[in-house]
């Protein structure tokens, strides 16, 4: 199934790895075939993974954005994962902590992303953190 993209102009995004940016005007891409694509509000530098739920997604998007969960990248999601569970007591968030992790295995990175979203969503609703302005 194609996946549709509308792209604002100027609007960045990562394909497979490489970074394109879109030229002055909106646009609109179809992807005919399986792809590794992060708009832009969804990329998440080194830097900005500075919470524990945040040091859970990164990981997971460089999995995402390689296609494969090992080495290092791996490493790093089940210490961040181990931790974060560790000091949970809600039911809900750590089912969906499990659930991320099984999307990691089964190797449905983009999917463990969108469930990332939600254990940050929580962390900001717990910490009184204001949720990250959309880029672009």
């Amino acid at each position: 199934m194609p996946l549709k993209l509308s792209l604002k102009p100027g609007e960045k995004f990562v394909l497979n790895g490489a970074v394109v940016e879109n030229g002055d005007r909106r646009a609109t891409l179809v992807l005919q075939n399986k792809a590794s694509v992060l708009r832009e509000k969804d990329i998440m530098q080194e830097h900005e993974a500075d919470s524990p739920a945040r040091r859970i997604y990164f990981p997971v998007m460089m999995m995402y954005l390689e296609g494969r969960a090992e080495g290092a990248v791996y490493d790093q999601f089940v210490l961040r994962m181990t931790e974060f569970m560790g000091a949970l007591t809600n039911p809900e968030v750590l089912a969906d902590c499990v659930s991320v992790s099984r999307d990691v295995m089964a190797g449905d990175f983009y999917k463990a992303l969108i469930r990332c979203r939600k254990l940050i969503n929580y962390e900001d609703q717990r910490t009184g953190r204001a949720p990250a302005a959309a880029k672009g």
